[in-house]
């Protein structure tokens, strides 16, 4: 393990030493430039995004993750007495449910103004 550290720490300090020595090397604005099939670019490349799209699909992924929770219960099952696995497996539908219920209420989920 020891040897491997070593020719790790050595070669970052090589590397790192040798970047100092190479020129930099600064851009033009030619360079920086996008380049599309010879044409200059017309507008901005950005396009205006929606934040509901981004606003369900963080909701989709936290119920995702608690959906995932869900997913040992069974063989959760087999360590523990069931009645308490049965238990926590409720609680994080609760929870699920509970914040489903809140976006619903709070209009997390209307498309239409």
């Amino acid at each position: 393990m020891l040897p491997y550290f070593l020719i790790a720490m050595i070669l970052s300090i090589i590397l790192a030493t040798v970047s100092f020595w190479l020129p930099t090397i600064s851009p033009d604005a030619e360079k920086l430039s996008p380049y599309e099939c010879g044409f200059d670019p017309l507008g901005s490349a950005r396009l205006p995004y929606s934040l509901r799209f981004f606003l369900v699909s963080i909701l989709f992924l936290l119920f995702d993750l608690e959906i995932a929770l869900l997913l040992p219960s069974p063989w959760a099952a087999q360590f523990v007495p069931p009645t308490l696995s049965m238990f926590w497996a409720s609680v994080i539908l609760i929870v699920l449910t509970l914040g489903l219920a809140y976006e619903w209420l709070k209009g997390g989920l209307e498309w239409a103004e």
